[in-house]
C-alpha cells in the first residue's frame, strides 16, 4: 500500500473555513465579509483570515497536518458584545463542524482560544477578537 504524496494543507484549510464562514447566513447578517486581503476603507464590524500554522501529524501509513487558523474580528462598537456576538456565531459556523478541504480529508474542526483586545491606535475605537480554530486534515487517497 503506498501513501499519497504529503502537501500543505494551509491553503485548502484556509478556503474552506473561510467557504463554511460565508456560507453561514447568521453571521453574514453579522458582518461586512470575510477577508484575506482587507480593502482599504472597509466598513466595520468584519472578519480577517489572519496566520496559520500548520505542523504535520503523520503516521506510519498516512500524511495529516493540524493547521491552526487565527481569525481576526474587527469592530467598531463601543465595548466588546458586537465582537464576542460574531465570535459565538463563528464558533458555532465552525466547531465542530465538517468542512470540504479541497485535496485532503477533513478529520476534526475544534475552537481553540479568543482573546479581546482595543486597538490602542488613536482614536482607540477598535475592537479586536481573535479567535484560533485548530483543525486536522489528511492527505485524500490518489
Amino acid at each position: 500500500m503506498s501513501t499519497p504524496t504529503p502537501g500543505l494543507a494551509s491553503l485548502a484549510v484556509r478556503d474552506a473555513v473561510r467557504v463554511a464562514l460565508l456560507a453561514d447566513a447568521p453571521l453574514m447578517d453579522l458582518v461586512k465579509g470575510v477577508f484575506d486581503w482587507v480593502p482599504g476603507k472597509q466598513a466595520y464590524p468584519y472578519i480577517h483570515m489572519g496566520g496559520t500554522v500548520e505542523t504535520p501529524d503523520n503516521a506510519h501509513d498516512r500524511h495529516a497536518s493540524q493547521t491552526v487558523v487565527t481569525l481576526d474580528i474587527w469592530s467598531q462598537y463601543r465595548g466588546y458584545a458586537e465582537g464576542l456576538g460574531i465570535a459565538a456565531r463563528v464558533i458555532q459556523a465552525l466547531d465542530h463542524t465538517p468542512l470540504v478541504v479541497v485535496g485532503h480529508v477533513h478529520r476534526w474542526t475544534r475552537f481553540m482560544s479568543m482573546q479581546t483586545l482595543t486597538d490602542p491606535e488613536p482614536p482607540g475605537d477598535i475592537r479586536h477578537v481573535p479567535m484560533q480554530f485548530r483543525i486536522g486534515t489528511e492527505v485524500a487517497p490518489a
